[in-house]
């Protein structure tokens, strides 16, 4: 049975394709439109699956959409007509765009993708989060959680997943939102909603939760997880542009930019320091009362606020779950995956198969690819066999280059994995300064993660030496580095000791792993810098093209395609 998943027309369209219950392909579509964020029909992203499958429209079962556009047509209308006049600009907006495009989806998938309407599904939106975390864990039996911005309605929702059953049975319904409420933060602190938020996370450890008292006013949480926020703080209900109200203003002072004086980033520390915290406390509740509800030792875990790194980890250690699983693509794009396995799993009946062994989920470059590029670009290169070149990378990054490597099939999810990954020594905080300014062109506070070979886990992190992988495998969750390694990995340790680390073993990418492990044999340090290959402001990139791009347009010293190494000419 096949199976293809869509999500769209909010942030981080994609698709996934699912055969007898197993991923054969999933992918956002900025990955191939070169549109950071693209909110897009996935029309790219749809193609590559069904190429990757092998398959036509004709052997699709089910095409599912990952929400109800009609219930959240319903949010829409009946939210904006309760705010009339105040909304009305926004309304119309909102109107707008949903009868040009988003309430006509079926017919849009019926034409785009070639199927009859009657072979069409729709999930909603958190059930669809839900399922990509809970059928794509070890898990047979868990508690599941989910909280992004909204939905249809629903903004936070928990419940559990039982064999191939999910059932979510509260939920928090909008304006009611911990997202919303972030990315109001995100935006009072001067970053791109739905962009900045890993900035803001990024900036919490410089500075001190000074503003916790004033920002836990803005939430009114009872004992068993539930919440509202204050909205007389919040706007984002009446406009599109400003998240923020007047009394919001009055009560932290005029919106505030990070790149200004030392003063005004240290403010906007303090501030994302104490928006953070207050996250952190509200999640840790609701997980709480998850745990004594359901009585499981699992948890699932998925929707945006799941990529919340540092409150990933207090919910694992706090929480009282013995084991804990995050969806790597725990957006929106992750959705398109979800809404898949729910009509299989679910709806359908089917049986589970084994879980995630790994996220490389998206589209690979041919040898011939990358070999016909190098010669169309007339590059100097080399091709070396695995054992070779990964030999010559690390002598390259323990000597203080800087290497771009596109390897294998791209990374299902924001993290780059080593499939698409910028690598460095990870000793100096030099290290850290040069690939913020020279290679990534971003902010100097920005933190980079450690790669790091499973069986070491305890060794340079605080994670318990029983700790399994989840959700470390992935990039998701926040760690205290050993005391004894914080100043000799100071390109990764981030200003508070901690570190969002990638533990990888060798079944899951063998090269990557052997990276790692040359690179200890050479310096006695088992880590590799890794960030993603792309710079600011745009998507990861995908083909020869893009890397090539990126590599000359940036200080990267070196660049890796398949098994060709090219070095930029002096």
């Amino acid at each position: 049975m096949i199976i293809l998943g869509i999500s769209c027309y909010y942030h981080d369209s994609a698709a996934a394709l699912i055969v007898d219950g197993k991923i054969v392909a999933a992918a956002a579509e900025e990955r191939f439109s070169r549109i950071k964020h693209d909110s897009s029909f996935p029309r790219l992203a749809i193609d590559f699956c069904m190429r990757q499958a092998g398959a036509t429209a004709k052997d699709l079962d089910w095409v599912v959409f990952y929400e109800k556009p009609f219930l959240k047509f319903e949010r829409i209308t009946l939210s904006h007509l309760a705010t009339i006049p105040r909304a009305r600009d926004s309304f119309v907006k909102a109107y707008k765009t949903f009868l040009k495009s988003k309430l006509w989806i079926k017919s849009t998938i019926a034409k785009q993708v070639g199927v009859p309407s009657g072979r069409i599904l729709f999930s909603s939106h958190h059930t669809s989060h839900a399922a990509s975390a809970f059928f794509t864990s070890p898990f047979e039996s868990s508690a599941v959680l989910t909280a992004d911005g909204v939905g249809e309605w629903a903004t936070t929702a928990w419940g559990a997943g039982h064999g191939n059953k999910i059932s979510l049975e509260s939920e928090i319904k909008f304006p009611h939102s911990l997202g919303l409420f972030y990315s109001t933060f995100t935006q009072f602190l001067g970053f791109r909603i739905n962009n900045g938020e890993f900035k803001v996370m990024g900036l919490a450890p410089y500075g001190e939760p000074r503003y916790a008292d004033k920002v836990g006013r803005l939430i009114n949480q009872s004992a068993d997880g539930a919440y509202q926020l204050e909205m007389s703080y919040f706007n984002y209900h009446l406009s599109d542009k400003v998240s923020f109200s007047k009394k919001f203003v009055r009560t932290f002072g005029p919106p505030q930019d990070p790149k200004k004086s030392e003063l005004v980033v240290k403010k906007c520390a303090d501030i994302a320091a104490s928006v953070q915290k207050v996250l952190e406390e509200k999640l840790l509740v609701i997980a709480k009362n998850i745990k004594e509800k359901t009585g499981e030792e699992n948890l699932c875990y998925a929707g945006g606020v799941a990529l919340n790194g540092v409150a990933n980890w207090r919910i694992f250690r706090e929480a009282g779950f013995k084991n804990i699983f995050i969806h790597p693509a725990a957006g929106d794009d992750g959705g398109a995956l979800g809404a898949a396995l729910w009509v299989y799993h679910h709806v359908l009946g089917r049986p589970r198969v084994s879980g995630m062994k790994h996220a490389y989920f998206g589209a690979e470059n041919a040898d011939r690819a990358n070999f016909d590029f190098i010669q169309k670009s007339n590059l100097q290169y080399q091709k070396l066999d695995d054992e070779r070149l990964a030999e010559r990378v690390t002598d390259m990054i323990a000597a203080g280059k800087v290497v771009g490597m596109v390897r294998g099939r791209f990374e299902w999810g924001p993290r780059a994995l080593g499939a698409r990954s910028i690598l460095a020594d990870p000793r100096s905080k030099k290290m850290k300064d040069k690939v913020n300014a020279k290679i990534k062109f971003r902010e100097p506070f920005r933190p980079f993660a450690p790669v790091g070979l499973l069986g070491d886990k305890d060794k340079y992190f605080d994670v318990g030496a029983d700790y399994r992988q989840q959700p470390l495998g992935y990039m998701l969750a926040v760690v205290p580095v050993q005391e004894e390694w914080r100043s000799r990995l100071g390109a990764v340790t981030h200003v508070n000791g901690t570190a969002r680390p990638q533990l990888v073993g060798r079944s899951q990418n063998k090269f990557y792993y052997d990276l790692v492990k040359g690179f200890g044999q050479k310096t006695g340090v088992n880590i590799l810098l890794n960030t993603s290959f792309n710079l600011k402001g745009e998507p990861i990139v995908n083909t020869p093209e893009d890397a090539h791009k990126t590599f000359m347009r940036s200080g990267i010293d070196a660049l890796v395609l398949g098994n060709y190494l090219i070095k930029k000419k002096r």
